[in-house]
């Protein structure tokens, strides 16, 4: 569990291509200071396990599921990454509840800055549109954010100067592919409420 507030800008080391599979080395003195065989870390926000780590380095195996539903597969060596641990028993829930677990992804449209902020402009797949909602939450790139506008296919987020500075977010330029992950909540009640409501509470 994560809750999209990201503790560091880390970078990847190194990409091995396996079958079916990628092995990724990143660099984040931070999020590995107490990483520990089997930990989680979740990786522009997608929950990754450390099967090795040293010399403030870990490494994670990557899944073609994974692959096939996020933009880690377009990450090369020398790419930025955002990094965070999971959340501890009685932290603060600084951003909202985050799995880690990535619904889809979007594509960068349009920024527009301003003196103290800058407005970004997220296209959002069609099966991710009914979760999305205006001061709603949603999870880009691991970073929790609230929803300033929500369109059928597309979204815009307020970014301040610290998420600027501090996340990919500052450099992603209209073109570049994110991972949304949307409220989970959203989707349990809609499982719940659905057509086969009675079913699922049996």
């Amino acid at each position: 569990m994560f809750t999209g507030i990201v503790e560091e800008l880390g970078e990847v080391v190194a990409v091995e291509q396996l079958p079916d599979a990628s092995r990724f080395r990143l660099r984040g003195p931070l999020v590995t200071r107490d990483a520990k065989h089997g930990d989680s870390i979740a990786v522009n926000g997608v929950c990754l396990t450390v099967v090795e780590h040293g010399d403030g380095e870990f490494t994670a195996d990557v899944m073609a599921e994974t692959l096939n539903r996020s933009s880690l597969g377009a990450l090369e060596t020398g790419s930025r990454v955002n990094l965070e641990r999971p959340m501890a028993v009685g932290d603060r829930l600084g951003g909202h509840i985050v799995q880690g677990h990535v619904d889809g992804t979007g594509t960068v449209l349009e920024r527009t800055p301003s003196e103290h902020w800058e407005l970004v402009k997220v296209g959002l797949p069609a099966h991710l549109s009914r979760y999305v909602v205006e001061k709603g939450s949603i999870t880009v790139d691991g970073v929790s954010l609230t929803v300033v506008d929500a369109a059928a296919d597309y979204f815009t987020i307020s970014l301040i100067p610290t998420t600027l500075a501090l996340t990919t977010l500052g450099i992603k330029q209209p073109g570049d592919p994110v991972n949304l992950e949307v409220d989970v909540i959203a989707k349990y009640v809609e499982r719940l409420l659905g057509p086969n409501a009675q079913e699922n509470v049996k």
